[in-house]
């Protein structure tokens, strides 16, 4: 039986997690993987609490739905609870934005880092909404769950017309800041 790698993107409305969480299922299948993305949000159009769950195996995905997260995002202060109280191991990513989160949670697994997703996303890019796409560069230059040319690919099939550039420079970002975590 293949080991799943069960991802969790939370934050809230408007940060673009569910579209992050699509485009890295879409990445997973380009390499021929097999990938589960499930979504929650509030009914709150905008910041609400959301999140995106993405399952991804060579193998069969027997239940489609985060149980033990390799990995948790987490773009806002409001997704701080909910959304890590189930971290259960000692090598399990927790990652959050070091601008949107400023009290975390006393966690007792996982390795804990803090990114400034939306400082980069604004100083770099000039534009704040993108964290999502660095966050993705990061996820994937970290954990190396899809290759770099899916997601790649993933990006550019769901971005705007006329973002293209904008969203590569993104993922290129996110890429480096895998770099200062390993």
């Amino acid at each position: 039986m293949e080991k799943n790698i069960e991802i969790r993107l939370s934050g809230e409305g408007g940060q673009g997690l569910i579209l992050a969480g699509v485009i890295l299922a879409s990445a997973a299948l380009i390499d021929g993987k097999n990938a589960a993305q499930s979504q929650y949000y509030g009914p709150e159009s905008r910041g609400g609490i959301s999140k995106s769950e993405v399952v991804i195996s060579t193998g069969d995905i027997i239940y489609p739905e985060v149980a033990d997260p390799d990995l948790v995002l987490v773009l806002s202060q409001v997704a701080c609870g909910p959304y890590t109280k189930d971290i259960r191991r000692d090598d399990a990513y927790v990652i959050f934005d070091a601008n949107t989160v400023k009290e975390f949670p006393k966690l007792e697994h996982g390795r804990i880092y803090k990114l400034p997703f939306t400082m980069t996303a604004h100083d770099k890019l000039g534009k704040p909404f993108i964290a999502n796409i660095i966050a993705l560069g990061t996820i994937v230059g970290l954990t190396n769950v899809v290759s770099r040319e899916a997601i790649e690919q993933a990006v550019l099939a769901r971005v705007p017309k006329g973002t293209e550039e904008l969203n590569k420079t993104a993922l290129s970002e996110g890429f480096e800041l895998a770099k200062t975590i390993k």
